[in-house]
């Protein structure tokens, strides 16, 4: 059986893509990797921060929905994202950034039982920076050094991802059962569960919440992503994913990965995606995130989807 080694991307919805290019960029110092459009809706502006290169387990992806009105939060949802730091200094330097910033946060904390920063960015997206304490990271995670923030600081990549939900066994079971994560807590209303045992960037928290669904808007998460190493095997996956009962896209090609979405019982969006061939496909490392990049299917409308977009830096 086939391993998944940690997150790949997770996905937003952002109502203005220049506010959203300010905050990821100026404020969280990530480096703009990809700027394209949603494959689906072309229409849409679709931006990928990361490291260097938006290595897998780094890429916060946003899509630009004009329209959006406000999140509703409520359960079955993806409700958190979490951004590991290097140590406890750091979130300490982070809360005085937010401060100086006028970034929403809150105090020094602790969550899943590390210490922790939460904060929420201009469209009221919650996430969580966490001392990752010495902990392992993927070696091919990249510090891009053009970044604004001081490097000892910088955030390293996707850590815990909360996901709330009205039934947690079910999303349990799928973590567990179908993609083998390893169980590291389980209480009554909530549940930890690692795609390494004992890392932190592929672990995943589940929370039970009672109530309404949550209505999506800007600032709400679309998706999570889980990391596979090749379209080999990804199509294991889908074979898995439909033996479990569960409705499959099948394999779609991405241009910059293959993917498969599915949704669990708790109606939760999950998308599988592989390793490669990455962002560099189609720019060079110097060049990745500064002009619209779109896949060979779209260029021939270039003209007409650039007409759409408004221009941001």
């Amino acid at each position: 059986m086939y391993k998944i080694p940690g997150h790949h991307h997770i996905s937003m919805i952002t109502k203005n893509a220049g506010t959203n290019n300010h905050f990821y960029r100026e404020i969280l110092g990530l480096r703009r990797v990809k700027k394209t459009v949603n494959q689906d809706s072309p229409s849409m502006y679709h931006l990928f921060y990361g490291d260097l290169t938006g290595s897998p387990g780094t890429e916060l992806s946003f899509f630009e929905m004009t329209n959006a009105g406000r999140t509703v939060r409520g359960t079955n949802a993806i409700t958190q994202i979490g951004l590991l730091v290097p140590s406890l200094e750091s979130l300490t330097y982070w809360k005085q950034r937010f401060e100086q910033l006028d970034v929403m946060h809150g105090e020094i904390t602790t969550y899943a039982g590390r210490e922790a920063l939460p904060f929420e960015d201009s469209e009221g997206l919650r996430l969580i920076l966490l001392n990752n304490n010495g902990g392992e990271t993927p070696d091919f995670w990249a510090t891009w050094e053009g970044s604004s923030v001081e490097q000892a600081h910088r955030i390293l990549g996707m850590g815990p991802t909360e996901i709330t939900v009205r039934h947690l066994e079910r999303t349990a079971k799928t973590l567990r059962d179908l993609f083998g994560y390893a169980e590291v807590a389980y209480f009554e209303e909530e549940a930890i569960y690692q795609s390494v045992e004992g890392q932190a960037f592929g672990e995943i928290v589940l929370k039970q919440l009672e109530g309404p669904s949550e209505k999506p808007g800007r600032g709400s998460i679309h998706h999570l992503a889980i990391r596979v190493k090749n379209e080999e095997e990804l199509r294991y996956w889908d074979g898995v994913v439909k033996e479990r009962g569960f409705d499959s896209s099948g394999v779609i090609d991405r241009f910059y990965f293959q993917s498969l979405y599915f949704r669990d019982a708790n109606g939760i969006l999950f998308e599988i995606a592989t390793d490669g061939p990455g962002f560099t496909k189609d720019s060079t490392v110097e060049a990745l995130g500064t002009k619209l990049d779109l896949p060979p299917f779209l260029e021939g409308r270039r003209a007409e989807i650039e007409a759409k977009l408004q221009p941001i830096d």
